[in-house]
């Protein structure tokens, strides 16, 4: 190969490399643009006011604490998420061989009692069991563990113990009827779906502006795609 060939082909290389980066670089803008695009459209957005509210909770640390939930009534934040069993009032055990139903979407419940139970597969820990009645039977929903002398209790996760109509008073009452009725609606947001329909599963989205759901609801599954915050697409499933 003489010098002559093997520059013309350094520069030829050279060229490439240049116009493949150039591309890159394009590429790599336009992308960045659209990027930008979709964040400035999501935080044009107002605030949802959903948002700024803020529960009470009791942060319990030890069973004395967690009887707080008896002394006045608790609202399930997220149905069809937690499942509850018979209990024995007399043993004060419950029967974790046999599941009882699941928690439903913003049902209201009065907590009897907290207290601890073996825990089946583990008896290392114990269940920590909120008790309630419901048709006039005893049930039991775990709402923590303690292992080592150490509790960790999450029904501040699970519950309010405030009304949720209290906390959530801006709601239009069309939203609420949608609610009582587990129906999701047009126009409501991800809280009001959840508190209609119970506990949703977000599924990946490249435009964030656009987020699709998917809610067990009891054995009814149902889609719901959110566009800007907003029930735009509804949707039920086998």
């Amino acid at each position: 190969m003489t010098p002559e060939l093997r520059r013309k082909m350094q520069l030829g290389l050279l060229a490439g490399i240049a116009l493949a980066a150039l591309r890159t670089g394009y590429i790599l803008y336009q992308r960045h643009e659209q990027k930008a695009e979709q964040t400035k459209r999501v935080q044009a957005q107002p605030l949802n006011p959903s948002y700024l509210v803020s529960p009470k909770k009791l942060y319990p640390y030890d069973l004395k604490s967690a009887r707080q939930l008896t002394l006045q009534p608790v609202w399930v934040k997220e149905g069809y998420r937690y499942t509850y069993y018979p209990y024995d009032r007399a043993t004060r055990h419950p029967n974790f061989s046999r599941e009882a139903g699941q928690l439903l979407p913003i049902e209201k419940l009065q907590i009897l009692d907290v207290v601890t139970a073996p825990s089946p597969g583990a008896p290392d820990q114990k269940q920590v069991v909120a008790t309630f009645e419901k048709d006039s039977r005893s049930y039991a929903v775990p709402i923590g563990v303690l292992k080592d002398g150490n509790y960790q209790i999450y029904s501040d996760e699970m519950f309010f113990i405030q009304d949720p109509r209290d906390l959530y008073k801006d709601w239009p009452q069309d939203a609420w009827d949608a609610i009582a009725k587990h129906e999701v609606k047009p126009g409501m947001d991800e809280f009001q779906a959840a508190f209609a329909i119970g506990m949703g599963i977000p599924q990946p989205s490249s435009d964030p502006a656009t987020k699709t759901v998917n809610y067990p609801n009891g054995g009814s599954p149902v889609s719901v795609t959110f566009q800007n915050g907003r029930a735009a697409g509804i949707s039920s499933s086998k």
